[in-house]
């Protein structure tokens, strides 16, 4: 048999039923609004056959405080499941779930399953019994069927659902100077661990901590009835039209409900269920803010790949920039040719000049002093070349031998990141061993 309720049985003949819809219909209408039934006409009940009419009587009467257990037999007689969830629903709506009898959650709500997706009316004693519709003893009765689900500890959905993962990792406060260290596969690692596994803790706190009273009927608070589901049950059993269908499966429900801007009662209540999730990914985070960072490990500083290791910079790779650091700084220069042949004309014109004509010796000396400022132009050149290549590379070992300081900081600082997330575990399973609230 179908454990969708929410699929009106119809009376044989629907034009006796006619009147008891639009009644029924009107009693939905002030249930919701201030919790009260119109006057039951005579002969609208006296539809035989239909399970809805002696359900009518019989809310009718409860509302009123009057005796309705021969409505009541004669309604579980002909349909029990869709009178109980009825009923619940009904009395739920209106303020007055205190009123149930305690096997009707029974009938109504049925059995739960991973390979069944959830009924209409599954969800909506759900909703209800989460909001306190029914009390401590309703809230209970919903726990202890969620807690027959079994939901694997390795699931990582939960973690997604409850923390998810943030696209840009946080730089640890040692490496602020030097954040590509922070890129390091081990390092990000553990600081998005360490965030993640704060922001589970800060997420299920919020979820267990004491909600405000639950907004059980528009009766009590002045408003609309919070969700939907429920009237849109009623609805389908009486005849109003009805629901498209199950909304999702088990697990899907219970994820949506520890979305970020869930009703913290549904929320309670799905996190209880999938504690061991919870509990299991909040240690597999911790584990991965405790690993240690690699021994060695090769960072770019000043744009070079420097391996860097605990006694300092690998020499080996400091050489290898040292190099690179040449090779860009230093441009490649022929040797000074023309300084060589101005300088050798000026010796020749020279020399004739001092036999033959002052001036031509003179001509010799000019050009002697144009060669030598050419060639110590190019001394120059090669000797600001050299300062270069000595400041980027003093530069470099000056921010290698930081990187290396600033690893040393990281180490001792991931201790105590290391100490805060065993504590953030620790509270996070006090959280989940108190469990939601029964009230």
């Amino acid at each position: 048999m179908s454990m969708d309720l929410t699929t009106s049985s119809e009376p044989g003949d629907l034009a006796d039923a006619t009147e008891l819809h639009r009644y029924a219909e009107a009693l939905l209408v002030h249930l919701a609004a201030d919790g009260s039934a119109p006057s039951l006409p005579s002969g609208v009940t006296d539809v035989p056959g239909y399970w809805l009419a002696p359900a009518v009587e019989a809310l009718v009467l409860i509302l009123s405080g009057r005796d309705a257990l021969e409505p009541l037999a004669l309604a579980a007689h002909l349909d029990e499941r869709r009178t109980a969830l009825f009923l619940c629903l009904a009395l739920a709506v209106c303020g007055h779930g205190d009123r149930i009898h305690a096997s009707w959650l029974g009938t109504a709500f049925g059995e739960l399953a991973d390979d069944r997706p959830v009924t209409p009316g599954q969800r909506a004693l759900w909703l209800a019994a989460a909001r306190g519709a029914y009390g401590p003893v309703g809230k209970i009765f919903v726990l202890r069927k969620l807690d027959a689900v079994a939901v694997p500890a390795e699931d990582d959905r939960w973690l997604a659902a409850l923390a998810p993962e943030e696209t840009q990792a946080q730089v640890p406060a040692s490496l602020a100077a030097f954040p590509d260290l922070a890129t390091v596969p081990e390092i990000e690692r553990a600081a998005r661990a360490a965030a993640r596994l704060r922001r589970l803790r800060e997420r299920c706190a919020a979820i267990t901590s004491a909600p405000t009273p639950a907004q059980v009927s528009e009766v009590e608070t002045g408003t609309t009835w919070p969700e939907a589901e429920p009237l849109a049950v009623l609805r389908s059993l009486i005849g109003q039209g009805g629901p498209e269908g199950p909304l999702s499966s088990l697990d899907g429900h219970l994820l949506h409900d520890v979305r970020q801007d869930a009703d913290p009662h549904l929320a309670a209540l799905a996190l209880h269920v999938a504690a061991p999730a919870v509990r299991a990914s909040a240690e597999s985070l911790l584990e991965r803010v405790r690993e240690e960072p690699p021994e060695s490990m090769t960072v770019p500083i000043l744009g070079y790949p420097i391996k860097l290791r605990p006694d300092g910079p690998d020499q080996e790779s400091m050489a290898t920039a040292e190099q690179r650091i040449v090779t860009e700084y230093v441009p490649r220069r022929t040797r000074p040719w023309l300084a060589y042949a101005v300088l050798a004309v000026a010796v020749v014109v020279f020399g004739a000049g001092f036999v033959l004509s002052l001036p031509i010796a003179l001509a010799g000396l000019v050009l002697g002093a144009w060669g030598g400022f050419l060639l110590w132009r190019q001394r120059t050149q090669e000797q600001a070349d050299v300062r270069n290549v000595q400041a980027r590379a003093g530069e470099l070992s000056e921010q290698a031998e930081k990187a290396v300081w600033a690893l040393h900081e990281y180490a001792r600082e991931s201790q105590t990141v290391a100490e805060a997330a065993a504590e953030d575990v620790a509270e996070l399973t006090r959280l989940l061993r108190r469990g939601p609230r029964a009230a």
